[in-house]
This record gives structure tokens, sequence and C-alpha cells, in this order.
């Protein structure tokens, strides 16, 4: 089994677009936070851009199958959180500019 990294995580993160927005999760500034165990499971926290967001459920779907979809995945737990919020300031300095923000 190899060892799943951060960077494994973040490349798959990208592929979940909000289909609201049309920028992926990472770009958004929506991940909070990562942590992979020894056994490869996957903690991943994050957020949404405001508690009414009416696509959370087909994010967090999406979200859920590209993690496990990576190459010796276990156990995927996604914690969604509302602190810190998120703020337009979380944006990726690449999004803003495909943004023209």
């Amino acid at each position: 089994m190899e060892k799943i990294r951060i960077d494994d995580v973040v490349k798959a993160l990208k592929g979940c677009v909000d289909p609201e927005i049309g920028i992926n999760v990472v770009d958004l500034g929506l991940i909070q936070g990562i942590n992979i165990d020894e056994n490869n499971n996957i903690k991943l926290r994050l957020t949404m851009t405001s508690p009414m967001c009416p696509v959370t459920s087909v994010i967090l779907a999406d979200v859920q199958l590209r993690l496990e979809h990576i190459q010796d995945c276990g156990i995927v737990d996604i914690d969604l959180v509302w602190d810190p919020a998120w703020t337009p300031e979380m944006i990726s300095d690449e999004a803003r500019m495909s943004m023209n923000v």
C-alpha cells in the first residue's frame, strides 16, 4: 500500500467544481484541513460559501467519490464546518484571475 499524500488529495479535489460558481473547491478556498493517517484514512474539513448553499449535498457527494477513488484510500470522513466562516478573500489568486475579480 502506497502512502497517500496531501498533494494527492488536493489533486482529486481540484476536479470537484461548485456547479453554481464554476470554480473547484480548492481554489474557492473551501478546504479547511486535510489529515491522512497511517492507514490512508482521509479526514477532510471543508466549508461552503454559505450555510444556505443549495448545492451542498452535490458538492459533498462529489468530494466523497473523488477521495474514495484515490488509489489505496481508506475511510473518507468529511467534516462540514462553519468556523472560520468562508469569505471571498479565501479564493485563490488563480481563480480570481479566471473570474476577472
